[in-house]
């Protein structure tokens, strides 16, 4: 704002023009102004009386206090984003079991997979359904799912295959039973997650049947969540380049670089020590191709996520969200670690 919009008083000998005032010292009309003020002091006022004596000095008015300067704000610390407590203790339990039936029971470790399958093709098809009305038929998923992991231990790579053309052929008919609106969607959803969960997850079950299939088994397990741990440490402590900012905001090119040391050293340690007939330097090459598959896998399910508008696949694991939001990296990687302990020790 201006002096005017103020109504600020004018100075001595203010001109205003004949036809808008009596002439020269009149004052304008205005805010600071009413119609007496417009009359002479002289003819309205007495004279001021001044004093002979001088008046005493004033005391200077004390400042006012002014405010103390605001204490630095310390930086926001970062957040890990879950509750840590829960997930160190849910990844405990499920460790301890996997590990049990494992080395205890092989076909108890099959049967392990085979409920993690069922749980996580139930969690991605209820979240098709919620959040895209997409109704991938969940019977054909969950039995023909069950039923290739445990072909795949049996009859080995071929009942594998046998089993998905099955699970495939079985999702399209079971649809026909509904009306056939949406079922190019519904289907082609049901044979992606069908591919997606249990054929991938088969895999491990075609690393048990070795004769150090228990090892091999672990070797995969420890790589995929070294891995993982890596990435999550270096990318939380000097993570500052987005991976992939529009798939995943919080992963980081730092994060890749830990994941792969992380995993290239676990993998040296577990060829040299944990599979027959293994070295160090092929323990290199399948740490580094678990950091890749597994980051992979981690930012494709990230895209279904996004795409599905939601955080987790489920609330299953506190601390970890659902069975999928676990088995993210583990699914691609399943595969890769298969196909690199075939070239390098064989199959047996």
């Amino acid at each position: 704002m201006n002096d005017s919009s103020w109504g600020a008083r004018p100075t001595a000998g203010y001109w205003v023009p004949p036809d808008q005032g009596s002439g020269r010292g009149a004052p304008p009309a205005g805010p600071a102004y009413d119609a007496q003020d417009a009359l002479l002091p002289s003819a309205t006022q007495p004279m001021p009386i001044v004093p002979d004596t001088p008046a005493p000095p004033q005391e200077p008015m004390p400042s006012a206090p002014q405010p103390a300067p605001a204490a630095p704000q310390p930086a926001p610390k970062k957040s890990a984003g879950r509750d840590l407590g829960a997930a160190i203790g849910v990844g405990v339990g499920l460790g301890a079991v996997i590990i049990a039936s494992l080395f205890i029971v092989k076909a108890v470790f099959v049967g392990v997979i085979a409920v993690a399958v069922v749980v996580g093709l139930w969690e991605l098809t209820s979240r098709l359904d919620e959040r895209k009305a997409i109704k991938a038929p969940l019977v054909p998923l969950a039995v023909g799912g069950a039923a290739m992991v445990v072909a795949g231990y049996v009859r080995g790579p071929e009942g594998a295959w046998v089993a998905m053309a099955l699970t495939a052929l079985a999702v399209l008919v079971w649809r026909m039973t509904e009306p056939p609106e949406g079922y190019l969607k519904d289907v082609t959803a049901g044979v992606f997650a069908a591919f997606y969960v249990p054929f991938l997850a088969t895999f491990v079950a075609l690393m048990l049947t070795a004769d150090d299939g228990a090892w091999r088994v672990l070797t995969f397990l420890l790589l995929t969540v070294v891995s993982d741990t890596g990435a999550y440490a270096v990318g939380w402590r000097f993570g500052k380049r987005k991976l992939a900012p529009r798939i995943s905001p919080g992963k980081t090119r730092e994060g890749l670089l830990g994941a792969i040391t992380f995993a290239m050293a676990a993998g040296a340690l577990c060829m040299e020590f944990l599979i027959d007939g293994g070295t160090w330097w092929q323990g290199l090459l399948i740490g580094l191709a678990v950091a890749a598959s597994a980051t992979l896998g981690d930012l494709g399910e990230s895209m279904i996520k996004r795409d599905l508008g939601i955080k987790d696949m489920g609330t299953l694991l506190p601390g970890h969200g659902g069975i999928m939001d676990r088995l993210d990296s583990l699914l691609p990687t399943a595969p890769v670690v298969w196909l690199l302990l075939v070239i390098f020790v064989g199959s047996g």
